[in-house]
């Protein structure tokens, strides 16, 4: 054989190798990876065509399959669809997963590398394969507590509630106002799934997206809390003396800062608490001149900002800004120029206060079985980040009591029970209404449920737009229903 035959003969066996190497790899290590692939049509059809596992709330099923009657063998059937669709997500044959069905999949669909017995026992026995359960957190109660509470805003309103269990980052409730019903989606009418998808996503209502954990908002009054924390947290006491007034001329600017409503906030010093109770933002912007963005930014990222901490649900990284001059950093420090959370977000903040300055990091994935009700997972709380000290956290919480008992956050009270809340109004732009905010946390001394409300939009006018006023029932309706049971 001369050279130019051996030098091809070894470059084709060459080939051929690398050939059997990516086909390997693809078979094997990366066979998992590609038929999860949203737009794995072969993939979604073989499981259109096995029974999916249930996914759970309390002891009520809140997605399962259900024989379909034609050639895909079943169906995906929700059965409270508007309800927990922010926590279900959705199935479809044609447009793939969403929320816990995508997160859950390998489980639900029975692919997951924990069921491999129960594949080779079906496969032996000629049985059709069928996928395991997921129990969610979600409390029933709480859930439809905030459901009702934004669907009785007046008008076409926006928003979304989260309510967690400060003690362990689960959540509690979820809900995003308008919703939606997944099972239009799952439907085998293809035409039919297109149009309602096409739908569903247009104009502003947008309603797959969810207003809970995936839309931003500048949160506005509500991050005085963070603000606060970190004034704390730098030698400041509840009852230090800040700056008050009805005005504050922002530095290296022509604008001139104003209180809600033209207050002065009950003089030209107050404490930091009367500071919180009113909601002045003429004393928090100077603070947060005083503090500096740096501090402001490392505080917030405590609490959460700026980080990636959800993979079971659409999500959203709440932001506060990286580079922030004089001016700008005022705004900041009351929740306005750049700085946008989620509910989640700003829940996250109130549970982390009422847990000792503990957050948690979120889930809603309590336990995961399989088709014969073995358990394969449960979930394991765990710390986020110490965002302040134990002592930093109950001076917040005692200012935050002091908010509900005698300032902006009363609409939040229960009767016998000590609420901890703050309230807040956040402006977007001249066009737009104000958004309503709403984060508290029950009982004050033994917390069991933390709560963020925000409203985009409702019909009211926009002199009545105030986070108490809107917001604060609905947070008050969500505490008690997990606290009463």
């Amino acid at each position: 054989m001369n050279r130019p035959i051996r030098t091809l003969a070894v470059f084709t066996l060459v080939l051929f190798g690398l050939l059997l190497v990516n086909v390997t790899y693809v078979q094997v290590f990366r066979a998992t990876d590609l038929d999860a692939m949203a737009d794995n049509r072969r993939a979604r059809d073989a499981e259109c065509s096995s029974e999916r596992g249930p996914i759970l709330v309390g002891r009520k099923t809140a997605a399962k399959s259900v024989a379909s009657g034609d050639r895909l063998k079943y169906i995906r059937r929700y059965p409270a669809p508007r309800l927990y669709a922010p926590v279900t997500g959705y199935f479809s044959c044609y447009f793939g997963t969403r929320a816990v069905e995508s997160s859950q999949n390998s489980i639900l669909s029975g692919t997951d590398s924990r069921l491999f017995v129960n594949r080779l026992l079906d496969l032996v026995g000629n049985n059709q394969p069928q996928g395991g359960s997921v129990l969610t957190t979600i409390d029933p109660r709480a859930q439809r507590a905030a459901y009702r509470g934004l669907l009785a805003l007046p008008g076409n309103a926006r928003g979304g509630v989260v309510a967690l269990d400060p003690r362990t980052g689960a959540i509690l409730a979820d809900v995003s106002i308008p919703t939606y019903d997944p099972n239009i989606l799952a439907s085998h009418d293809f035409d039919k799934a297109k149009a309602a998808f096409t739908t569903l996503n247009a104009g502003p209502a947008a309603r797959l997206i969810s207003r809970s954990t995936e839309t931003l908002y500048p949160p506005g009054s509500t991050f005085k809390l963070v603000t606060a924390a970190t004034a704390l947290s730098n030698g400041y006491t509840p009852d230090t003396m800040v700056r008050g007034g009805a005005t504050l001329e922002l530095p290296q600017s022509s604008h001139v800062l104003h209180n809600e409503n033209g207050s002065n906030c009950g003089g030209d010093q107050i404490t930091l608490t009367q500071a919180l109770v009113v909601s002045c933002n003429v004393s928090f912007a100077d603070l947060g001149l005083k503090l500096g963005a740096d501090k402001l930014r490392d505080q917030a990222e405590k609490f959460g900002f700026n980080e990636d901490y959800l993979d079971q649900l659409p999500f959203n990284a709440s932001q506060f800004p990286e580079t922030l001059d004089d001016p700008l950093t005022a705004l900041a420090a009351i929740g306005q120029y750049d700085v946008a959370a989620t509910p989640l977000q700003m829940a996250m903040v109130a549970a982390g206060i009422a847990n000792g300055g503990a957050v948690m990091t979120p889930y809603v994935v309590s336990e995961v079985r399989s088709p014969d009700l073995d358990v394969l997972s449960k979930a394991e709380p765990e710390v986020l980040h110490q965002a302040v000290s134990g002592s930093v956290a109950d001076d917040l919480t005692q200012m935050m009591v002091d908010v509900v008992n005698t300032g902006t956050g009363k609409p939040a009270q229960i009767p016998g029970v000590s609420v901890a809340g703050k309230t807040g109004t956040a402006n977007s732009a001249r066009s737009r209404a104000p958004y309503a905010w709403m984060v508290a946390f029950a009982p004050a001394n033994d917390p069991q449920v933390a709560v963020a409300v925000a409203i985009e939009r409702s019909a009211v006018t926009r002199q009545d737009i105030t986070g108490g006023g809107l917001a604060g029932p609905i947070a008050r309706d969500v505490m008690e229903a997990v606290i009463n049971q």
